[in-house]
């Protein structure tokens, strides 16, 4: 269990560290020239069944808020420390205003210094304690009278964070590492060294990690956990993490992440709920605040999304907006500061990493937001999908949530929801959506039918676009794969079509066409243009290109560019070759295809790179650097003669 101290300077808060463990946590030669703390002090101390109890001493002077903040946000445990003499002073209560934003709900209270006061004086300030703590999470935490320089008392309150420590549930094992960086330094032998509380996940001596924002890659080279040599850190546990990497000490500052590589996404905005403390000003909506979040300190803008301002007391739904990138996720707690830094004006959650550009006041926007503060992820899951007709991207879900491969699995099935996946993405469907998203299909399908009774369908990726313009093409050939299976839609070379309809070509146009084809199957993969057709047998240019336009429509041609079309015959021999480049190295590069199609030399260059991004058009293929890789969902060439 991370204990962490709180409280007004001189209340005896690294006095009493020092009893409870017999370590003296400042650390810095001013802290004990001064006889204050100033920055983070850590502390440990070995239970009876070999377990350690770790302490983050905090400063408590009101200029060191910052420090403060930076060791409270992972602590398990709050300890409270008010002198007898003094009683609550203004940086108890704002350290107790802190820690109730953070939700810091287990604790206990050190009343120090009683060996100064007199037992009515003992009495009265037991009663300003109950007080002030009954509108905070901690209103039922026990309170310890004690001395930290007679030693009085101190067994009592040794013995119940003992208790509170053995009793303790261990932390969630789940999801993938993140450490809050609170320090970094360098020892000889080691390099550097970056310590702080690991907030998720496991850390393993020889893993990969990262430190971001940034961006660094590292290898674990050594660790400590609990001021102990170790092999492995998990979530809750202090850790001191040698890195071996191509980077400099001065490269890591306090505020940064060290995470498992795919957890690396800056973001400079998100949106969550806060609560502006009773006692403090009303929040303005673009007010400028110091967002504390993690052990980092960022300046940024509060902009309110359901209300104008907030007053003491209030909750509210914001967006936050950071003049840099940081890093957050799903339930991460959050601490707003005044411009100045000097006061409190609130805190909160995170309730969402990737917000909407636009319509963010919306009320079903709003809505969602409210729904996202529950705790239960499949709760979550479920509201965002009832929304996206375009599905919800699990992948990001699975990372704002920090779920593990193995836990978004078992969400995924347990929650009902048909997921589609490709290489690059995994998306998520409610079965109310997917069943009208087939609807929509269908419709817009007859509907194009009616508006172009001439043509023989519509190509795949414009009957995506024509059914949902933001539909990931994996889900779009899924729902075609399924409508193909059920025979509800028809596919005729690249084309999709409603079983009923049928595309013909005149009587007319077949007679003159099979007087201008000969022209196209006597150079097939380098055909005469419309232009060129037209001077070799006379019929009038705009003629030819209308005719040709009319059978694209209905199959028989391909308009691979602009008047320069190939037969449907010659599309699928084409479509052959880049399948076999493709099975044979990975791609269908320019040149060689090329050289394939054109060993005679009859054809150059650009009429191969013009006729390799016509698949890349019409996805058969994805452009991937020099090459024309075929999709996923390409086995067979949608061409046929």
């Amino acid at each position: 269990m991370l204990i962490g101290t709180a409280g007004h300077i001189d209340h005896g808060k690294t006095t009493l560290v020092k009893v409870l463990t017999g370590v003296d946590a400042d650390r810095l030669p001013e802290e004990k020239t001064r006889g204050i703390t100033i920055d983070l002090g850590y502390a440990y101390t070995q239970l009876p069944d070999g377990s350690v109890l770790g302490f983050v001493d905090v400063p408590g002077h009101e200029r060191l808020i910052r420090n403060m903040l930076a060791g409270s946000t992972a602590i398990d445990f709050a300890l409270l420390v008010i002198a007898a003499d003094d009683g609550p002073m203004p940086q108890t209560r704002e350290h107790l205003e802190l820690l109730d934003l953070l939700d810091r709900t287990e604790g206990a209270i050190a009343l120090t210094k009683i060996d100064t006061v007199t037992p009515e004086r003992l009495e009265q300030v037991q009663l300003e304690i109950r007080e002030l703590l009954a509108s905070t999470g901690l209103r039922d935490a026990p309170v310890f009278p004690l001395s930290g320089h007679t030693g009085e008392g101190v067994p009592a309150l040794r013995a119940y964070l003992e208790s509170a420590a053995t009793n303790r549930p261990a932390p969630p094992s789940g999801g993938r590492f993140r450490l809050a960086i609170d320090r970094r330094f360098t020892i000889n032998g080691v390099g550097t060294v970056v310590t702080g509380t690991a907030h998720a996940g496991t850390i393993t001596v020889g893993q990969t990690v990262m430190v971001s924002p940034p961006g660094l890659t590292a290898r674990v080279r050594g660790l400590h956990v609990q001021d102990r040599k170790a092999e492995t850190g998990r979530a809750g546990d202090r850790c001191a993490v040698a890195l071996k990497g191509d980077f400099d000490k001065q490269d890591i500052e306090r505020g940064m992440w060290l995470i498992d590589p795919s957890r690396h996404l800056p973001l400079t905005r998100f949106q969550g709920e806060l609560r502006v403390p009773a006692g403090q000003q009303p929040l303005k909506h673009m007010q400028t605040v110091h967002v504390h979040l993690g052990t980092d300190n960022l300046v940024g803008r509060v902009a309110l999304l359901d209300c104008k301002h907030v007053e003491p007391g209030g909750t509210a739904l914001a967006e936050i907006l950071l003049e840099r990138e940081t890093l957050a996720l799903r339930g991460d707690r959050f601490i707003l500061r005044d411009a100045s830094a000097r006061r409190t004006v609130g805190g909160g959650r995170v309730l969402d990493i990737f917000p909407p550009t636009r319509h963010k006041r919306t009320e079903k926007r709003l809505a969602l937001l409210d729904q996202m503060r529950h705790d239960d992820p499949a709760a979550t899951l479920q509201a965002l999908a009832e929304q996206a007709a375009a599905g919800i991207d699990l992948q990001r879900f699975a990372l704002a949530w920090n779920l593990s491969d193995g836990e978004a699995e078992t969400l995924w099935e347990h929650s009902g929801i048909k997921v589609i996946r490709d290489r690059d993405s995994t998306t998520g469907f409610t079965q109310p959506a997917w069943i009208a998203l087939k609807t929509r299909l269908l419709d817009t399908l007859a509907g194009e039918h009616e508006n172009s009774p001439d043509m023989i369908g519509v190509e795949p990726d414009r009957l995506r676009r024509m059914t949902l313009a933001p539909l990931a093409r994996a889900p779009f050939d899924a729902l075609c794969h399924e409508l193909l299976a059920l025979g509800q839609i028809l596919q005729t070379r690249a084309w999709l079509h409603l079983p009923a309809h049928q595309a013909n070509v005149t009587e007319a146009d077949q007679e003159q066409f099979a007087q201008l084809k000969p022209l196209l199957d006597e150079q097939p993969y380098n055909p005469p243009r419309v232009r060129d057709v037209a001077n070799a047998t006379g019929v009038p240019e705009h003629e030819v290109r209308q005719l040709f336009k009319r059978l694209a429509r209905a199959g028989e041609l391909y308009p691979v560019a602009h008047d320069h079309y190939f037969t449907a015959a010659t599309v699928a021999r084409l479509a052959g070759i880049v399948r076999e480049l493709n099975e044979g190295h990975g791609g269908a590069r320019a040149a060689t295809f090329r050289d394939i199609v054109y060993p005679d030399g009859s054809g150059g260059r650009k009429v191969a790179i013009r006729i390799l991004e016509f698949f890349d058009r019409v996805g058969y293929t994805r452009r991937v650097r020099d090459d024309h890789v075929l999709r996923e969902d390409s086995a067979a060439p949608p061409w046929s003669a």
